[in-house]
């Protein structure tokens, strides 16, 4: 189903797997949007809005992406989940495009992946961000505590080269689920 604030705010879709939203979610967002697993025709438009929006470009696979489409099914938002060794899932490659922020994709993007995978779900994310992702239940994890290889070797990486200036870090957040 779309989301729109229309005079009709609901809008039956000729696809299936697409997610309904709640009255309230529809009222508090300005253009129609729905959600629905990636096809493989999404490949280039989820390669594109990642690099437009400048997150990591590596580990995209279609069939891992829920996407956002607008009323013409063009892609305007994403997400996937991950997986890494030792059944350790990772929350990423969320992206929207800027003229479609601020209508709450982002967070429904996010609550489709978190009901797919369920927990645990890790994620990494600049630590301007941790705030963002506090809200939909995930918590940091400091550079002592436990966390997957993975995970500890990209803040290492990251410290040594991403975020070289300013206040900046690399953050590791887990949503344990409860």
């Amino acid at each position: 189903m779309f989301c729109s604030t229309t005079a009709a705010p609901w809008r039956a879709a000729a696809s299936p797997g697409l997610t309904r939203f709640t009255e309230r979610e529809a009222i508090s967002t300005p253009a129609s949007f729905a959600l629905r697993p990636a096809r493989e025709t999404d490949r280039t438009a989820i390669h594109r809005l990642i690099r437009q929006v400048g997150i990591n470009p590596t580990g995209l696979d279609w069939q891992r992406f829920t996407v956002a489409v607008d009323e013409l099914d063009q892609v305007v938002g994403c997400g996937q989940v991950k997986n890494h060794r030792a059944g350790v899932r990772e929350l990423a490659s969320l992206a929207v495009a800027p003229a479609w922020r601020g209508r709450g994709m982002a967070g429904a993007i996010m609550r489709e992946l978190m009901h797919k995978a369920g927990p645990p779900l890790w994620l990494m994310c600049r630590s301007s961000l941790v705030s963002l992702y506090a809200k939909f239940g995930f918590d940091e994890v400091g550079p002592d505590e436990d966390q997957p290889g993975y995970f500890r070797r990209m803040r290492t990486l990251a410290g040594a080269f991403l975020f070289v200036s300013g206040d900046e870090y690399l953050a590791i957040m887990t949503w344990p689920g409860v």
